[in-house]
């Protein structure tokens, strides 16, 4: 076995490419934050970013698919560790201490599946653009593509014609998935930047009060974030 294949299937290999990968899917979700942001300044600026991204041409879908390996790679090796973990326990406790551990450590798996389910909703929500095709015709007056427009449309649920699922507005069904989406992927950042500094061993009686009111504030932080855009259309702010 070489050093590589021997490093991946240590527990601490594994463990440092959670923490990684989660570190570099942390920075996509604040400078994706940011951009979409852009929202609350006009059509102008969130459609030439928009536009921007789409003019990188190949180093676009170079930047997707590095995601999208980091992305695999942060689910795989961390259900790979929960298997071993389970493993290593064998039978159960009788007893549990669940005070030991915060409600997002425990559900940290499931918090996590669901925010993959978010994730594929949300490409094909608005980059694939698959679930309302009629984003695809959106066009602002310089012939690019209204993402401002779109977004608003997405999120709002009052828009004649709008496609319906069980007869209730998709706009309404989007903005209340996307709100949950976002408050389960805060709350997996929470315990995943706990994790991070653990794996980095920056876990000191010090450093770790920083880390764990830190990892709070950038939790509710990319919470409001991204949650403030759809409860903007909803109640009119983005018209």
């Amino acid at each position: 076995m070489n050093p590589i294949s021997s490093y991946l299937s240590s527990s601490i290999g594994r463990k440092w490419i959670v923490a990684l990968t989660g570190l570099g899917l942390f920075g996509f979700v604040v400078v994706h934050m940011i951009g979409n942001l852009q929202i609350f300044i006009g059509p102008e600026p969130l459609n030439r970013y928009g536009h921007f991204l789409q003019s990188l041409g190949e180093l676009l879908w170079v930047a997707r698919l590095s995601l999208l390996v980091m992305l695999v790679a942060h689910v795989v090796f961390t259900i790979k560790l929960r298997l071993e973990n389970r493993a290593a326990r064998g039978t159960p406790y009788a007893v549990t201490n669940r005070r030991a551990a915060t409600f997002a450590a425990r559900t940290m798996a499931l918090s996590g599946l669901m925010v993959l389910s978010f994730i594929i909703f949300h490409l094909l929500h608005f980059t694939a653009q698959k679930i309302d095709p009629s984003f695809l015709a959106l066009h602002d007056e310089k012939g690019r593509h209204d993402v401002y427009r779109m977004m608003v449309n997405g999120f709002d649920g009052s828009i004649p014609n709008s496609p319906k699922v069980f007869s209730i507005p998709l706009g309404y069904l989007s903005s209340a998935f996307y709100i949950v989406g976002v408050g389960l992927l805060a709350m997996h950042l929470n315990h995943g930047i706990g994790s991070l500094f653990q794996t980095l061993g920056l876990n000191s009686a010090k450093v770790r009060p920083l880390w764990e009111k830190g990892g709070v504030a950038f939790s509710w932080l990319i919470f409001l974030g991204y949650a403030s855009i759809p409860v903007a259309v909803l109640t009119g702010v983005l018209k």
